[in-house]
């Protein structure tokens, strides 16, 4: 800036609030918009949070069908409206998220704090219209194969969000300390401990490790849901995961290690005295006072 003149920044950019005013969005719809790839964003240089191009804000707008082509794109539905999407019954519709065959593309708890996924209804739509698909959807029963899985218990709606998360973390990652700690928040403490011994390396990766969405107050039990969700549980995802994460560090480590802790120190004093400098002797009490001293003392006798 000089004078009254202010310079403006060479790659303007505005928050995601604005962004999704100008680009006929909710917030929510704008999140589910970058998740997904659709809109891009770029670190907030004020500290903290992402912002979006206004070169971005132009080139979504500028689209063929705006704004109608992307609000369909990010619909988002739950259980009753995508099976009326596919034309199954809700149970039908449960079994096939269930089973992973539609993945949900975010979450939310109700009022009973019951988690309630929701799919994408341009994806509903594409699984419906594919011929591979009719058997399950028409069939009267389940497969054999499928109803076993489903009769164990098997419930991989949890697991799939989480890849789909943790491929939107690693997007918005920058560096490989960024990926590493993109990774670890769908590993426990316990887990992360194992891979990486030192507290202070730890210390550094969980400075890269976000939390999950939507996860309320701290403590709260909406919080330990959200954490339920986002940390994996099977022993497939596990390793996986574990595997990857060792990966980055690796490289993470030789890009730029993570800083080591200072050793603590004894105090300098204010005035070191020069090396090889004789020390002053110990001043000797007053001649009076010794005299005094040595007359006090009695003298040892012998036994």
């Amino acid at each position: 800036m000089s004078g009254d003149t202010i310079t403006k920044p060479s790659h303007p950019s505005c928050t995601p609030s604005r962004a999704a005013r100008e680009l006929a969005l909710k917030r929510g719809d704008l999140d589910l918009a970058v998740h997904l790839g659709l809109i891009r964003t770029v670190p907030d240089e004020g500290g903290g949070g992402r912002r979006v191009p206004r070169s971005e804000i132009d080139r979504v707008r500028s689209a063929a069908g705006f704004p109608d082509s992307l609000l369909e794109r990010v619909k988002a539905v739950g259980t009753t409206e995508g099976a009326a999407l596919m034309d199954v019954s809700v149970g039908r519709f449960t079994r096939l998220a269930r089973l992973g065959l539609v993945v949900p593309a975010k979450w939310y708890l109700n009022r009973y704090r019951a988690v309630v996924w929701l799919y994408l209804a341009d994806e509903l739509k594409q699984f419906a219209a594919d011929e591979k698909n009719a058997s399950l959807l028409k069939a009267r029963r389940t497969p054999e194969g499928l109803r076993g899985m489903l009769d164990a218990g098997v419930d991989l709606r949890p697991r799939n969000w989480r890849g789909r998360h943790r491929g939107f973390l690693l997007r918005q990652a920058d560096d490989p300390w960024e990926r590493a700690g993109a990774l670890a928040a769908f590993l426990d403490p316990v887990q992360i401990a194992e891979i990486v011994p030192y507290p202070y390396e730890r210390s550094h990766l969980n400075r890269f490790r976000p939390g999950p969405p939507a996860s309320g107050a701290p403590g709260s039990p909406a919080a330990h849901i959200a954490q339920r969700l986002m940390t994996a549980d099977d022993p497939d995802e596990i390793s996986l995961l574990r595997a990857d994460l060792m990966a980055l560090l690796k490289e993470a480590r030789e890009m730029r290690p993570a800083p080591r802790p200072t050793p603590s120190r004894a105090p300098v004093p204010a005035h070191p005295e020069p090396a090889g400098s004789p020390r002053p002797a110990e001043p000797e009490p007053p001649r009076g006072l010794l005299s005094w001293l040595r007359r006090r003392t009695p003298r040892a006798t012998a036994p």
